[in-house]
């Protein structure tokens, strides 16, 4: 199920069904998109701090429904991530999201309703960057800024090194639907209603601040779960501040990803700008993607609409 498109004029709702905004990062993002053509709607609890969350689940609860309820908000874009999404994944109203498509943008803890709206509706959602965490902070770049143009024209992206140095870890080729994520997030997703399918998919994966045993564990913990196995192919986003600390001994990141992938049968590639990084590049998960090691480009095709 596609979104519609956007058009200059339209308003576009801000949420936080996770972690509490920076009040002064959300106003510098709401002026972006304002400079988008765009209205803004901010949500009811969009600036409640309620412990590590914005709101209580409730609170966050109505304004996603609000929001998709509302006939004169043609997208909803999340202000940050943090933590809280996954509790209320088992109270959304889905029949309400189904009937009323619209862009949904975000990332990070984002994740966990990227999968569960789309598994349970079919909505192409967006991985991308966010209001407040993003957009407002002090080094958002042209780049990431011009990944928004997706939401008014529905483009092809081409990944290629041309943004950064592709590393091949196992050679080949594939197409898949896109799906993923954080990987935190998506783990967190296993024994759940709303369990990440990866069957015949191209599967993205990211994270932030992990060290390489943490990393270990969950790519231990998807891959026990059959998620490798029935993927076509593996794409390793943006892993950040994600170096061994202190003194004990320790793999790197990047021989991890080489110790769970480096003999296993289908392409996988890492180092794509994809996640808790700059450039952020946002793509729309749902949709039809090649990955091609022999190009060493991925090509995502959103379809129209």
């Amino acid at each position: 199920m596609l979104p519609k498109r956007l058009a200059k004029g339209d308003t576009v709702g801000i949420i936080a069904p996770a972690g509490p905004p920076d009040p002064d990062e959300l106003n510098k993002g709401i002026r972006f998109l304002q400079s988008l053509g765009l209205k803004v709607k901010l949500g009811q609890h969009c600036n409640n701090v309620y412990g590590y969350l914005a709101g209580t689940d409730e609170e966050r609860l109505y304004d996603l429904h609000d929001m998709f309820a509302d006939p004169n908000v043609q997208a909803i874009i999340c202000a940050r991530g943090g933590y809280g999404t996954g509790r209320i994944a088992q109270h959304i109203n889905y029949e309400l999201i189904a009937d009323n498509p619209k862009i949904f943008w975000g990332y990070s803890d984002i994740t966990y309703l990227h999968t569960a709206i789309r598994q349970q509706t079919g909505l192409v959602t967006f991985h991308g960057p966010m209001v407040s965490s993003d957009i407002g902070g002090e080094h958002f770049d042209s780049l990431s800024k011009r990944m928004f143009e997706q939401m008014f024209e529905p483009r092809r992206i081409v990944y290629s090194e041309k943004i950064a140095p592709i590393d091949i870890i196992t050679p080949g080729d594939a197409r898949g639907e896109i799906v993923g994520g954080n990987l935190t997030l998506l783990v967190s997703t296993l024994g759940t209603p709303y369990e990440l399918g990866t069957a015949n998919k191209l599967l993205l994966l990211e994270d932030i601040g992990e060290e390489p045993n943490r990393v270990d564990a969950m790519l231990n913990q998807l891959r026990l779960a059959g998620k490798f196995d029935e993927a076509a192919g593996v794409i390793l986003g943006n892993f950040s501040d994600g170096e061994p600390s202190g003194k004990k001994p320790s793999f790197t990141l990047q021989q991890v990803f080489h110790q769970y992938f480096s003999s296993y049968p289908k392409p996988v590639v890492s180092g794509l700008q994809i996640g808790h990084c700059l450039p952020n590049i946002a793509i729309p998960l749902g949709t039809i993607a090649n990955l091609s090691t022999t190009t060493k480009t991925l090509t995502i095709n959103p379809g129209v609409w």
